[in-house]
């Protein structure tokens, strides 16, 4: 077989290569064209670096095409993988300090809350430009894969205004399957599940074994696992009042819901610091600097490390692959992804984005109606809707009063702030975040005259939140390479270019 994918956002670190190894792990693939484009030469530099030597040592004689002009790469192209971060970290950085002097203490900032709804005014503007060139210089019909986040907003953005059929993926479901497999002591093969909701917010509706519903004996399941106990505190209160298991980590649960973070004295509580990933304050910052510093000192010893091999020992289970493995070989598939919801999902509005189970083969993506989610799970679900529905829009068009309502009306936003620090938090964010914002022009002049009057609101200057860690250095770090590698590849999986 012979077509293109093309990837943009291609430097990110160890994401793209993994991506890449999946892809070529299909007997089939063997010949196909890869692009590589992203605005970071430099870091586009070094993977198609490593990737170039990992197709040499697998005897595979395509030349990737790196380039940073992304229209070229996009030329041809049947398949585009998105995994671009807007901003990089020094936006990054914004997302999280900025809503901390005003009491907003998030640990990844990249979904909702403060931190997540930026993050995608900024990608979204990116990702209509990325979806015209892939409408004037790509194949027909050319499908874009999504792994930026936050998925369900630029997933809605591109279908909707881009033009151009996105599916988005994220990998949160299959690690809660596997946690669940774990709890019930039944293997994972063995399990029929069904998990339905929004990106990061996705419930496991049914989980069945033999035709019997285990649903109910999880919580009771998870309280007989010692770490599940100490790290998951969120996710298990929330089982416990809402009778489902959510996808998403206790640091990324935490901050999407109203409840858990709103005051520094009881945060702790539900933290543990054993992992960024179970809601540190500005864990997942902390890390990925942490990981982008470790790559370009560990690069050197990357290349000397072992290829990776294409024979299926080093596939992934990221969907991407399987996606276009089943649509170009028939073989059938099965995965959650983020679509458009159009009635899938019955008590969620028709014009969303929502993550459900589906399948593809030859024919393309079917994705099946799941009914109605239970009502507190489907009430979670529509209050973080429509904050998604006010961003996009408020991308989309430039408009700075939808922006604002949509932080006001996210749920930690709106439990530790009042409506005008939330006002002046946006004003700040926008000032902080203005070349990356285009389409705020004139509301960041707006912005600049307010503060430049000087009555502003008194904000925790220097605060750095309940539960903040320390940020190690490359020699410190060096200290335990197997550890810092594997973080630097988690870091990478999460799309920092």
């Amino acid at each position: 077989m012979s077509f293109k994918v093309a990837f943009v956002g291609a430097g990110s670190l160890g994401f793209c290569r993994q991506l890449l190894t999946d892809l070529l792990s299909v007997p089939e693939f063997k010949e196909i064209e890869i692009a590589f484009t992203d605005i970071n030469e430099h870091n586009l530099s070094m993977v198609t670096e490593l990737c170039q030597r990992d197709l040499k040592a697998n005897g595979i004689a395509t030349v990737i095409q790196s380039t940073t002009d992304r229209r070229a790469a996009f030329t041809g192209a049947k398949y585009v993988i998105n995994c671009i971060r807007q901003g990089v970290l020094k936006a990054f950085e914004t997302d999280i300090e900025i809503p901390l002097k005003y009491g907003v203490d998030q640990c990844v900032g990249d979904t909702l809350c403060t931190g997540g709804i930026m993050y995608g005014q900024r990608t979204i503007i990116e990702l209509l430009g990325i979806c015209k060139d892939i409408r004037e210089c790509a194949l027909p019909g050319a499908l874009l894969l999504n792994y930026s986040n936050p998925n369900a907003m630029v997933t809605w953005a591109c279908n909707k205004y881009g033009q151009v059929p996105t599916i988005g993926l994220c990998h949160g479901e299959m690690h809660g399957e596997a946690q669940i497999a774990k709890a019930l002591g039944i293997p994972r093969k063995e399990l029929d599940i069904i998990c339905a909701g929004i990106n990061h917010q996705t419930w496991y509706i049914s989980v069945k074994h033999k035709g019997e519903e285990l649903t109910g004996e999880l919580y009771d399941a998870f309280l007989q696992q010692p770490d599940m106990v100490r790290t998951e505190k969120v996710r298990l209160d929330i089982l416990k009042r809402f009778g489902y298991y959510s996808t998403e980590s206790n640091g990324h649960l935490s901050e999407y819901v109203s409840w858990y973070r709103k005051r520094p004295d009881r945060l702790a509580q539900f933290i543990d610091t054993s992992s960024w990933i179970n809601g540190e304050t500005a864990g997942y910052l902390r890390v990925c600097r942490e990981g982008r510093n470790w790559f370009e000192a560990d690069f050197p010893q990357l290349m000397q490390d072992e290829p990776k091999q294409y024979d299926g020992s080093c596939r992934g289970e990221e969907h991407g692959s399987y996606i276009i493995e089943s649509l170009e070989t028939g073989r059938k598939y099965r995965g959650h992804f983020n679509v458009m919801n159009e009635g899938c999902i019955t008590n969620l509005p028709d014009e969303c984005v929502v993550e459900v189970p589906c399948y593809v083969d030859g024919n393309g993506i079917s994705v099946p109606k799941v009914g109605d989610l239970p009502l507190g799970c489907a009430a979670v679900c529509s209050q973080s809707i429509w904050v998604q529905r006010l961003a996009v829009e408020a991308a989309v068009h430039g408009d700075v009063t939808l922006l604002k309502q949509a932080a006001m009306m996210d749920p930690l936003t709106g439990a530790v702030c009042y409506p005008d620090e939330i006002s002046q938090m946006i004003d700040e964010m926008l000032i902080a975040q203005e070349q990356w914002l285009p389409q705020y022009t004139e509301a960041i002049a707006a912005a600049k005259e307010y503060f430049a009057k000087g009555d502003v609101l008194p904000t925790k200057e220097g605060y750095r939140g309940a539960v903040r860690l320390h940020e190690k250095t490359v020699e410190e770090m060096a200290e335990e390479k197997a550890k810092y590698r594997a973080l630097a590849n988690a870091a990478a999986k999460e799309k920092i270019q």
